[in-house]
């Protein structure tokens, strides 16, 4: 069986050796992104990077997902996302990932390349494929598989360290852009501890000395009671200039659709669900995190709880905001 390919010139040489700096093509790539990014774009922008800098053509990012416990893609150039996205390999029968991860190093597999990834891989037309290890620090986030449009192929030795490297920098720079994502929740968490500071100093402070007042056996003078008016109006301004600061905790990305995640779990073997979606109905980006969450918690139970089939009529209703007095229901 033919694994590790042996050095060869290709028809297109990785940019290593036209004198290209790697980490100069990930920062034009990346720097133009905002900090609110998904992270299918970012991934993406690593993928078409690992083009620019080898001879690969396709190039897909595959990571685990502790929150749905699987590996999914994240990321993808030159070829179709949505086609990767509705993949689930695992390392069990993905055993080039596993090899991959296991020796930390670049592997090639051009024979018999069924016994190396899943069937559903075979579909891309790939006759040689390439996985090397997203891992930096002893940590292991994912792999990256990449082909050269599937084009049977060798790789040089030079090539392999190339990616090799590109591994060890995609691992950092995805480091780097979860621990800023992390930056800002512990920022908004800080923000959410200081309003209710602020609430309590202020606010409480000022309705517990009108509730002493009121609280007074003899009857308050008109002074008094406008005193009281007057404190009370002050304790609703501070309370909401308090609350008109944008405290929302940044959404968690997951990388997918509601949509998309009912039609995975309905194509699922022994899956007993129907979905009902009406024509031209999305769900708000800023709602996709929790309608998921939802849709995932709610199907745990009932596969937990309840002996469902084809034919119970069971349901999963989420109600989806459109606008202020509008909603639409998806079932």
């Amino acid at each position: 069986m033919k694994v590790d390919g042996a050095a060869s010139a290709s028809e297109r040489p990785p940019a290593l050796f036209a004198g290209v700096e790697p980490l100069e093509v990930f920062v034009e790539l990346l720097a133009d992104i905002d900090t609110d990014t998904s992270s299918t774009e970012f991934y993406d922008r690593i993928c078409e990077a690992i083009c620019r800098l080898t001879s690969m053509r396709r190039a897909a990012i595959f990571m685990a997902d502790a929150g749905r416990r699987r590996v999914r893609a994240v990321g993808a150039h030159g070829t179709s996302f949505a086609q990767l996205q509705a993949m689930r390999p695992t390392l069990v029968n993905t055993p080039i990932a596993q090899r991959a991860l296991l020796e930390d190093s670049v592997v090639v597999v051009s024979e018999r390349i069924e016994d190396w990834v899943p069937a559903e891989f075979l579909t891309l037309g790939i006759t040689t494929l390439v996985c090397t290890p997203l891992s930096a620090a002893g940590r292991s986030y994912g792999v990256i598989c990449a082909d050269r449009g599937g084009e049977p192929f060798e790789l040089s030795d030079g090539e392999r360290h190339l990616l090799w490297t590109l591994g060890k920098t995609a691992a950092l720079v995805a480091t780097a852009r979860n621990a800023t994502r992390q930056q800002e929740r512990t920022r908004r968490l800080g923000e959410r501890l200081d309003l209710a500071r602020e609430i309590h100093e202020q606010v409480m402070q000022r309705l517990f000395g009108v509730s002493l007042a009121l609280s007074a056996e003899q009857p308050l003078p008109e002074a008094e009671r406008e005193r009281c008016r007057l404190e009370i109006q002050e304790a609703l301004a501070d309370l909401r200039r308090a609350l008109e600061r944008p405290l929302a905790p940044l959404p968690q990305e997951t990388g997918t659709t509601l949509a998309a995640e009912l039609e995975r779990v309905a194509a699922a073997s022994g899956s007993p669900i129907r979905v009902q979606w009406a024509t031209g109905v999305t769900v708000p980006l800023d709602l996709e995190p929790l309608t998921q969450s939802v849709l995932s918690e709610a199907l745990r139970n009932v596969s937990k709880h309840a002996a469902a089939t084809a034919d119970a009529g069971w349901r999963v209703r989420l109600v989806v905001p459109l606008q202020r007095d509008e909603a639409r229901e998806v079932r």
